[in-house]
């Protein structure tokens, strides 16, 4: 495997790449509710994301975390590690509202990762409610969080967003759940394994249009949130489009997770004109 390959990879298998979709969703917050979005807690999140995600990915259920035997794993352990110094650097000029907010969120990340049901099984295990679970942590990460921070009231348009960011997350969770089929044991209750991979789409494809039906209900909207959201439509319709059970890793690993990166180039763009 040629460098660049292995660059990339480590890239996506640390959690670099996800981390920035975070940092993305926290910096479009800010400029769709019209606030300065902390850089603090932006710079927490992303770090954050990076030792959070990996510790879920490779150390919950893991009795060898710790001492890590495989290289490349000990090097994302590494990097996990080293996160989380600017993490809780930037951590320290919270305020102690957003102090509250991510000790609620560590908690329902704490529901969803570690072994409280019977058997040593967590949330994630069940199928529909880890999807419910994981929009409720990314929309109170990427809205609540940077509201609080800023002092912003959790008005109507602040609620409207928070709700459209869930919305937002299930359909991205889709392309994993199609993609996870053929590794996912069919007690895990997904929504593909219930209702199939045409209706699981046909389900993305109207929360997608609720998702910016909604945009016209806040009381303050611009242009360019009205143009963001409807490329943002769109790409969330071509990702259910082109997901297969057997496409490349990287269609979800990669291009998927990177739909917020885009749209956060989108909304700076269109932002810049109106």
């Amino acid at each position: 495997m040629k460098w660049p390959v292995r660059i990339f990879n480590f890239y996506l298998d640390a959690s670099i790449h996800v981390a920035l979709a975070v940092f993305a969703l926290v910096q479009i917050t800010g400029g769709v509710l019209k606030f300065e979005t902390s850089a603090h807690l932006s710079y927490f999140l992303f770090f954050g994301t990076i030792a959070c995600y990996n510790f879920i990915k490779y150390g919950v259920g893991s009795k060898k975390y710790i001492l890590v035997s495989n290289r490349y794993h000990k090097n994302i352990q590494i990097a996990s590690f080293v996160a989380l110094i600017p993490a809780l650097y930037h951590a320290c000029f919270f305020t102690y509202e957003t102090w509250l907010g991510v000790i609620v969120i560590i908690v329902f990340t704490g529901l969803y990762a570690l072994p409280i049901m019977p058997h040593g099984k967590n949330l994630r295990s069940r199928g529909l409610l880890k999807i419910f679970l994981v929009g409720l942590v990314w929309s109170l990460t990427t809205v609540a969080l940077p509201a609080i921070q800023a002092n912003k009231i959790m008005n109507w348009d602040v609620l409207i967003e928070l709700i459209q960011r869930f919305l937002l997350v299930l359909v991205l969770m889709i392309p994993f759940e199609i993609r996870d089929l053929k590794y996912d044991k069919l007690d895990l209750d997904t929504l593909p394994q219930r209702v199939g991979i045409m209706n699981t789409k046909k389900i993305g494809y109207i929360v997608t249009l609720v998702l910016y039906i909604m945009t016209f209900l806040k009381d303050e909207l611009a242009w360019s949130e009205i143009l963001g959201k409807a490329i943002l439509g769109v790409m969330l319709c071509l990702a259910l489009i082109y997901v297969k059970k057997d496409r490349s890793k990287y269609f979800a690993s990669f291009w998927v997770e990177a739909i917020p990166i885009f749209w956060w180039a989108v909304i700076f763009s269109l932002q810049y004109y109106f």
